[in-house]
């Protein structure tokens, strides 16, 4: 057995808090380097807004016999990838960052790219392709992060399983068209 408190005494807890309270959420047990946090965090901000993009784009541009309920899954992943990109943001403000929405340069941040697909198939593949670039993307994150900052670890583990489940719905929808 260790010999180490299992919790900091409270007047020191109490002390610590009252420093650097300009910093809000970010206290002096903060363990990762949180310029990079903010850096990877904007990444992945441009990401969502991206899929965004791309997913409203394909969700008006569905056209064939299965595109009325493909367009519904393009429109549900668009609201879903636009509530990360929410969670991302205020993230980045709580750790006293800037969230990124700035167009320019919004495909060199992004880890995904914006291919608008020729037909329903091409579109289908090309989010699928988005998805499991968010995937990889995230899951590497969360490992980077570890235990230097669970909060943000936790929150893009959340991210990641939606992320996991709309490339599943994609590859279902894939094989459903025969592709």
């Amino acid at each position: 057995m260790t010999d180490k408190p299992f919790l900091t005494d409270i007047k020191t807890l109490r002390e610590r808090a009252r420093r650097h309270i300009e910093r809000g959420a970010v206290t002096e047990g903060y363990g990762a380097d949180r310029k990079t946090v903010i850096r990877l965090l904007n990444e992945a901000l441009a990401t969502e807004i991206v899929c965004v993009l791309r997913y409203r784009r394909h969700h008006f541009m569905a056209a064939g016999i299965n595109a009325q309920s493909v367009a519904a899954e393009f429109l549900q992943h668009a609201i879903e990838e636009q509530a990360h990109a929410d969670q991302i943001a205020a993230r980045i403000v709580q750790l006293g960052g800037a969230p990124d929405f700035s167009p320019r340069g919004l495909l060199t941040r992004s880890h995904a790219e914006y291919v608008a697909g020729d037909n329903l198939i091409d579109m289908i593949r090309e989010d699928l392709v988005a998805e499991r670039i968010a995937i990889d993307s995230y899951r590497e994150m969360a490992a980077y992060l570890g235990d230097g900052d669970p909060t943000t670890r936790r929150m893009l583990e959340g991210i990641l399983a939606m992320e996991e489940a709309h490339a599943d719905d994609l590859a279902t929808l894939l094989a459903e068209m025969g592709n």
